[in-house]
């Protein structure tokens, strides 16, 4: 069941959404887990009370990203959809929401924390989009990065498949907050404390909505036609079949000479 690899509580008298996953160590963002995860943010709904949603994770690391199994062509069409069908609804979350990231945030998860309205790492943690290394490109990423840090800061994550430390994140502004190892937990309430559970609920809900804009837009314009270029194009190409074969059995892959036009 898709509701085991998500845990949903309400604290703050209600006044906070605590969405977690729950697959430790690699909380890897298969089907399941989308499913589970849009079904809870579907969930929550207006009731003028909730001040904001908290998208954290249960163990070391946040995501190691989604299923590589589940990129295979056989899966590839469904679970692109899946996955803009939960960045969807991150963004039309009811109260700003707010990624605590420790650990990996790789691939899928980190697409997954670039559609939140804000993200507190701890020191530790590794942002990075390793596609590349698989022979693919991932399209969420394509379209988000940018809006988040820029143009030539996402070609440097999405062509080099490097990771950034949490305090990378933060100097491409890309991450808010960064806190020491093992305190995020604190660091968290007191952000909470002084700068949401204050404020309007209402305010709040209509300012996320305002500040999302950018985010709406490419998931709108800009993210089906990179579905389109990975669907209609890269997967025809015979790289993207072996680099992914290559991960799941664990060789080095063998590239063929490209026939892109």
């Amino acid at each position: 069941m898709s509701a085991n690899k998500v845990r949903f509580e309400l604290t703050n008298n209600g006044q906070v959404a605590r969405i977690t996953l729950a697959a430790p160590k690699a909380n890897i963002l298969d089907r399941a887990m989308m499913i589970g995860l849009v079904e809870t943010l579907n969930e929550l709904g207006w009731d003028g009370n909730l001040k904001a949603v908290v998208l954290g994770s249960e163990g070391a690391h946040f995501s190691f990203g989604a299923s590589i199994e589940e990129h295979l062509p056989q899966h590839i069409a469904a679970t692109l959809t899946q996955l803009h069908e939960l960045l969807r609804a991150v963004a039309l979350a009811p109260a700003p929401v707010i990624a605590a990231v420790r650990g990996q945030c790789l691939g899928g998860g980190f697409e997954l924390a670039l559609a939140c309205d804000l993200i507190i790492a701890e020191e530790s943690s590794q942002f990075g989009l390793p596609e590349i290394k698989l022979g693919v490109f991932p399209p969420a990423g394509a379209a988000l990065l940018p809006v988040r840090a820029g143009a030539s800061r996402a070609a440097e994550l999405m062509l080099t498949g490097n990771s950034w430390t949490a305090q990378q994140a933060a100097k491409a502004g890309l991450v808010n907050t960064v806190t020491p190892a093992g305190e995020m937990g604190s660091a968290l309430e007191s952000w909470l404390a002084t700068d949401f559970l204050p404020r309007s609920a209402t305010a709040l809900r209509f300012a996320a909505q305002a500040a999302r804009r950018p985010i709406l837009h490419a998931l709108e314009h800009e993210l089906p036609e990179l579905e389109r270029l990975y669907l209609d194009e890269l997967m025809r190409q015979p790289d993207a079949v072996e680099g992914l074969q290559a991960f799941l059995e664990k060789r080095q892959p063998r590239w063929a000479k490209s026939t892109a036009a």
